[in-house]
């Protein structure tokens, strides 16, 4: 295989270019003295923007008009319940993730009531859901800042052997994504669905329920990435999700997933994950201000989109 059919084929091999250029730039900026520091938040923070990528992809993957704009909400919410719901209390760690999970479920399938019997479109009806959704977290917080039990704490903040926890969190889910896509009969669903709804219904798949599932599942993925954030955080807070509405698209777009669908890409959302927070801290290093960062930051990003447009991924 030639390199120029390799970079064809694999798109994803864009984002992790930039991501290594841009780790060089802050690196050599640095004298090498935050190398360690940098590579540890990279993974970190990056860590959450893949969490919410993968649910964000399986949504995608489903074909035009497919998206969930209530992922920041679901966030916020699954935070505030769970740290409410566990109390600071060791013991009921496990009960805040499941409610957290459940938390997921109800909105996923509450996004998808509205798509499918009211006849929404999935942008108009995730953007309703999340007003709905972000009101009761409003509701529940009541201005409080309530900590995490100090087991979780101190589990969402350490590491093994040099890699952060959250980091292999987001291993684990990037693993079992990578089976349901690659090995599972659901995988193939979303791809066929993505490439022509009408194909895959003359062809038998049951596409309702496979939009269904996809969308708790993007839901309950965002609802886990709050749980967490939410812990590392210290406590939940109204705004602990707003950034991550634009950056779990981007990194999808960015790592190579067909934006039309039917394609999908779990390595490039790691890649372009790691890029997009490289990014904002190599234009901290070089003390930029906040507008110019936001609009060079686009200009990367365009340009990365440029080089692997018109690709598509051979999964």
């Amino acid at each position: 295989m030639t390199l120029q059919k390799f970079l064809t084929e694999k798109p994803w091999v864009w984002s992790f270019a930039a991501t290594i250029v841009v780790w060089v730039t802050t690196v050599l900026f640095t004298g090498g003295a935050s190398s360690f520091g940098l590579s540890q938040a990279a993974l970190t923070f990056a860590a959450f923007s893949v969490i919410v990528g993968i649910g964000q992809m399986f949504v995608i993957t489903l074909g035009p008009g497919n998206i969930d704009l209530s992922v920041p909400a679901t966030m916020t919410l699954s935070g505030t319940l769970a740290l409410k719901l566990m109390d600071v209390q060791d013991g009921m760690i496990l009960f805040g993730l499941m409610a957290s999970i459940g938390i997921g479920l109800v909105i996923g399938l509450g996004n998808y009531i509205l798509i499918k019997l009211l006849r929404i479109p999935p942008i108009i009806a995730t953007l309703s859901m999340s007003f709905i959704v972000q009101s009761v977290a409003i509701w529940s917080n009541r201005g409080l800042r309530i900590k995490p039990p100090e087991t979780l704490a101190g589990f969402a903040t350490s590491g093994l052997f040099g890699i952060p926890n959250i980091a292999l969190v987001a291993l684990v889910l990037s693993v079992i994504a990578w089976v349901l896509l690659e090995k599972s009969i659901y995988g193939r669903w979303i791809s066929a669905i993505g490439q022509s709804r009408f194909a895959a219904r003359m062809a038998g798949i049951p596409v309702d329920g496979t939009r269904l599932v996809t969308y708790m599942l993007c839901a309950v993925l965002a609802s886990v990435c709050g749980y967490l954030l939410a812990s590392f955080s210290g406590g939940a807070a109204l705004n602990m999700g707003s950034e991550y509405l634009l950056m779990s698209i981007a990194v999808v777009v960015i790592g190579g997933t067909a934006v039309a669908g039917g394609n999908s890409n779990i390595p490039g959302i790691w890649g372009a994950s790691l890029f997009m927070f490289l990014v904002v801290s190599m234009l901290n290093t070089y003390g930029f201000g906040a507008g110019f960062r936001l609009i060079l930051t686009g200009f990367i990003i365009i340009a990365v989109i440029l080089l692997a447009g018109g690709k598509k991924s051979n999964r």
